[in-house]
C-alpha cells in the first residue's frame, strides 16, 4: 500500500514513510492509494474478536510494510487491559431511549485521543527504523485540549523522540490544562500560545514546511513528525472503533449483521468523523455520518451549503476541543469526493490560506450530502442536553458528547429516522466537571475550584472519578511557558537544542 499527497497525486511513499514524516513537504496530507474492503465474511469474523484482534486485522490492510507480528505486538501493547478502565478500550452503552454511546474515554487520559495515541508511538518508532532514519523525531502538536495530553502521555520517555505541545492560552478547560502542565517525562515540553487553536495549528503547519528550520533540525540529528490527526498513523487507528462499535451492537443483539446504522460525531478538526467515512468506504454498513458542532459551526455551514468560511466570530465554549475554525482533515474528504483532483484541492486550500474562504462545486457538494448530515448547538443547549440525558437515562456525558447527543436527537426527530444511531462519546465528564456539575445540579457551587467540582459531581451523581483525574490534584506543575504566535518557531528550535 502506497500513500499519495492530497496536493500532488504523483507522490507515492510507503506507510512507514507516511507515519514518520507526518505531513507532506508541499503542505498536503497523506492518503492511501485505495481503500481495502472488509467482506461480509470478514465482518462476521470481526464480531467474534476482541478489540485488539479487530484492530490488527483492519490495520494490516493499510500497513503492508509492517509484518503481521509487528502489528499484533503494537496493538497488544497499546490496548493492554491495564491501560483502559474495565479492560475494554471502547465499550458501547445502549440507553433505554434507544441511542447508543460509543465510549472512547476509558484510556489513561480520559479522552478519545488515547485510542490512537497509545499506538502511534509504537508505529512511529518502527517506521523510523524501516526508513533507516538516523535521526530522532521531534513531534510537534497543536491541541485544542485532549490531543495534547494524550500525545504527551503516549510519547512519554519513548526513546528517540522529543515532543512539544502547543495549546491556546485560555482556550482549554482547567482540567485539560492541568493534565498537560503536570505531564511527567524527560522528553516532553508544553507551551501555551497567545491566541486560539487555529493560531497554534497554523503555526505548527508553517514550522513543518519551513526549510530553514528543517535544515537546523537535521544538523542537530532530528526530523519532524506529528501526533495530530494530520498524521495517518493517528487517523488509521480511529477507523477501528467504528467497526468495533458495530460488532459490539451485533454481539449484544441490538442490531442484526448487515443492518445499516448512523453515527453522530462531535468534531472540530474533522479527523474523528473522517475515520467513520473511511470505515464506510471499507464496507461497514453506515447509513449516515452526522457532524455535530458547537457555536463554531463552520463545518455545519460547509456540509449544508458547500461554502467554507473561517471569517467569522470565534467562540470560546464549554466544549473547547471543538473550538476550531480551520478543519484540517476536511482536505482529505475533498480529495476523495473529487476523485483525487489534486489541482482542485490545491486551489481551494490556496483560497483558504489567502482569503479564509472557498466554495466547492455543486457536484462535490452533492457527493458529500449523500453521506453527511450536520447540526450544531450553543452552550446553553449543550447544558440542557447534559441534564436531559442524565435525567432520562441516568447517563452522564461531557459537553462534547452532549453536543452530539442533541444534534443526533434533533436529526432523528426532524427526519423521522428509525435507523439505529450511535453517538461517539469523546471524553469523560470529569474532564469538564464544573460545566457538567452546573448542568445536572444548577444549585451546586464549587466556587471556581475544579477539584471541588469533581468531588461534588461524584457525590451528586454517584459516579466514580477516574483515577488519573483524581491524581492530578497533588501533582506539581512542571510547565509555565507562554509564547506569542510568532514565538513558536523559536520555541521549537530551543527544544531541539538549537536557537535561531
Amino acid at each position: 500500500m502506497k500513500y499519495q499527497s492530497t496536493r500532488d497525486s504523483r507522490v507515492s511513499v510507503s506507510a512507514a514513510q507516511t507515519i514518520a514524516q507526518g505531513i507532506c513537504s508541499n503542505g498536503g496530507l497523506f492518503v492511501p492509494e485505495d481503500f481495502p474492503r472488509i467482506s461480509e465474511a470478514e465482518l462476521s469474523g470481526l464480531v467474534k474478536m476482541d478489540y485488539r484482534a479487530r484492530a490488527a486485522l483492519i490495520m494490516r490492510k493499510y500497513l503492508t510494510d509492517f509484518t503481521s507480528e509487528e502489528i499484533a505486538e503494537c496493538t497488544s501493547r497499546a490496548y493492554d487491559s491495564r491501560k483502559f478502565s474495565g479492560g475494554v478500550p471502547a465499550p458501547v452503552s445502549v440507553l433505554k431511549s434507544g441511542i447508543s454511546f460509543l465510549e472512547l474515554w476509558h484510556g489513561p487520559t480520559c479522552a478519545f485521543k488515547d485510542m490512537a495515541l497509545q499506538i502511534l508511538p509504537h508505529f512511529l518508532t518502527r517506521s523510523l527504523k524501516k526508513i533507516r532514519a538516523d535521526k530522532d523525531a521531534l513531534i510537534l502538536v497543536a491541541t485544542s485540549g485532549d490531543t495534547g495530553k494524550a500525545a504527551l502521555e503516549g510519547f512519554r520517555d519513548v526513546e528517540g523522540t522529543k515532543i512539544l505541545v502547543f495549546y491556546p492560552q485560555d482556550g482549554v478547560s482547567a482540567m485539560q490544562e492541568r493534565q498537560m502542565r503536570t505531564q511527567e517525562g524527560s522528553n516532553v515540553s508544553v507551551v501555551a500560545v497567545q491566541g486560539n487553536f487555529d493560531d497554534a495549528q497554523t503555526g505548527v503547519k508553517r514550522i513543518f514546511t519551513d526549510e530553514d528550520v528543517q535544515k537546523q533540525l537535521a544538523a542537530n540529528g532530528m526530523m519532524f513528525s506529528s501526533a495530530n490527526s494530520i498524521n495517518w498513523g493517528r487517523l488509521l487507528p480511529q477507523i477501528v472503533y467504528y467497526f468495533s462499535a458495530y460488532c459490539d451492537l451485533v454481539t449484544s443483539g441490538t442490531i442484526p449483521l448487515g443492518q445499516e446504522i448512523d453515527f453522530c460525531v462531535p468534531t472540530g478538526n474533522f479527523g474523528d468523523i473522517l475515520a467513520g467515512y473511511y470505515a464506510k468506504k471499507m464496507g461497514l454498513p453506515v447509513h449516515r455520518l452526522i457532524c455535530a458542532s458547537n457555536a463554531n459551526n463552520v463545518l455545519t455551514e460547509f456540509l449544508t451549503t458547500g461554502v467554507y468560511d473561517r471569517n467569522r466570530k470565534f467562540y470560546t465554549t464549554i466544549s473547547p476541543s471543538m473550538d476550531i475554525l480551520v478543519s484540517s482533515n476536511l482536505e482529505r474528504l475533498l480529495y476523495d469526493v473529487t476523485d483525487r483532483d489534486d489541482a482542485k484541492i490545491s486551489g481551494w486550500m490556496k483560497q483558504l490560506s489567502e482569503t479564509g474562504r472557498y466554495e466547492v462545486d455543486s457536484a462535490t457538494l452533492a457527493k458529500i450530502k449523500e453521506v453527511f448530515a450536520a447540526g450544531f448547538c450553543d452552550d446553553s443547549e449543550t447544558k440542557e442536553e447534559i441534564k436531559r440525558v442524565y435525567e432520562a437515562d441516568h447517563y452522564l456525558c461531557d459537553p462534547h458528547t452532549a453536543v452530539a447527543a442533541r444534534v443526533a436527537r434533533e436529526y432523528r426527530e426532524k427526519n423521522g429516522s428509525s435507523v439505529p444511531i450511535v453517538v461517539v462519546s469523546t471524553a469523560s465528564p470529569y474532564k469538564f466537571a464544573p460545566d457538567v456539575l452546573s448542568a445536572v445540579s444548577p444549585e451546586s457551587d464549587a466556587a471556581g475550584d475544579v477539584f471541588r467540582a469533581v468531588e461534588m459531581l461524584s457525590e451528586r451523581t454517584g459516579t466514580e472519578v477516574p483515577k488519573s483525574i483524581a491524581a492530578l490534584r497533588t501533582k506539581p506543575l512542571r510547565f509555565s511557558e507562554v509564547c506569542s504566535k510568532d514565538g513558536m518557531r523559536d520555541a521549537v528550535l530551543r527544544i531541539a537544542g538549537k536557537r535561531s
